[in-house]
């Protein structure tokens, strides 16, 4: 059985792991994969309905930056604050709860774990 909290309207802080490609840039990890994230700009989610994936629209997000099913290798992760958003339980081994929000902008990105992480913060 699948609970579903919210909606919730936010905007709060989360944890988004995304792709560091060779150039620098961030992107999502899977769905949508060549979309290009800029630091600082809100974003609205889209929905890309891929086969081989559940259909889940929404930016995914955590409230830590946990996700040990996923590998971090070439990946980042990053602060965001989200908007309209739902909360939906998963297994610890999936890190917890996943959020999906409407809406999504980067803060900043996490250079290292995030407890001593140093950051490349928006400024302004």
């Amino acid at each position: 059985m699948i609970y579903i909290y919210g909606p919730y309207s936010g905007p709060i802080r989360a944890y988004k792991l995304l792709r560091r490609r060779k150039d620098g840039s961030i992107g999502p990890l899977f769905i949508n994969a060549r979309r290009r994230i800029h630091l600082g700009e809100w974003m609205d989610a889209e929905d890309h309905p891929t086969k081989g994936y559940a259909h889940r629209p929404g930016w995914h997000c955590t409230f830590r930056p946990v996700a040990p099913h996923l590998s971090e290798k070439g990946r980042v992760w990053c602060r965001v604050e989200i908007q309209d958003f739902q909360v939906y339980p998963r297994p610890e081994s999936q890190g917890g709860h996943w959020i999906l929000a409407k809406k999504m902008r980067v803060v900043e990105i996490l250079e290292t774990a995030p407890e001593t992480a140093t950051s490349h913060a928006q400024k302004g």
